[in-house]
């Protein structure tokens, strides 16, 4: 015969048993994402390469001394792959290996007297850019997959036009020696080129992402279904 107390002892143990509703891996936390360094830092290694070979591509003179370049498309490019920190570091480590002296830069230049040319602005914001655009990724990514080609598009034109084209447009003033309205005019020679270039790197980066989505565990955790 049981008392009353045992058939509230036995309750209270069923109700503590794991059930079918509640399985007992729901109270297991989330297994963590596991940091890389060997692999982060290849990557950046990699886009930093990337950046450069873009620079090779032989520019358009627009008559301002700064030639349409595909080096945007690069430094937007590894943003939206590799994330804010990581883009970030990739365009950085460019940007360094370019002043101290290896030609990386557009045109075939390389060291310190790029700092006199026109260009300034344009040069010194792309590792700012990548970060934005790795950012803005970020909420590009959650789109359903039929919109985010133009999300990830959207994201890096927003980069540029937040950080590359203002920053262009004072280092236009500062050494080309124009007044605002005119460096404006002349920066407006470069937007066609740049939506292009970042169509084309919305494009890619759904193609890198799809076939490598490990790159960017932190976005494909978050992303949504299509």
């Amino acid at each position: 015969m049981s008392s009353a107390f045992d058939d509230t002892t036995t309750d209270e143990a069923a109700r503590a048993q794991p059930t079918a509703d509640a399985p007992r891996e729901a109270a297991l936390p989330a297994p963590r994402e596991r940091r890389r360094p060997g692999t982060d830092v290849a990557l950046v290694a990699t886009f930093a390469a990337f950046v450069a070979a873009c620079a090779l591509v032989p520019p358009i003179p627009t008559g301002s001394g700064v030639p349409i370049t595909l080096q945007t498309f690069g430094v937007v490019l590894a943003g939206l792959v590799l994330g804010p920190l990581r883009g970030f570091l990739a365009v950085a480590l460019y940007l360094v290996v370019g002043l101290a002296g290896v030609p990386v830069f557009a045109e075939m230049t390389g060291g310190l007297g790029v700092l006199g040319k026109p260009s300034v602005g344009y040069l010194l914001s792309f590792p700012l850019a990548a970060a934005v655009a790795g950012l803005l990724s970020r909420v590009a990514l959650r789109a359903p997959l039929r919109w985010r080609w133009a999300a990830l598009a959207a994201a890096g034109l927003g980069a540029s036009f937040l950080t590359v084209h203002p920053a262009g447009i004072a280092g236009l003033v500062w050494r080309a020696g124009l007044d605002l309205p005119a460096a404006f005019l002349v920066d407006v020679v470069y937007w066609p080129g740049d939506v292009v270039k970042n169509l084309l790197a919305g494009a890619v980066t759904v193609a890198v992402l799809r076939a490598y989505p490990d790159l960017r565990p932190d976005a494909r955790a978050r992303a949504p279904r299509p």
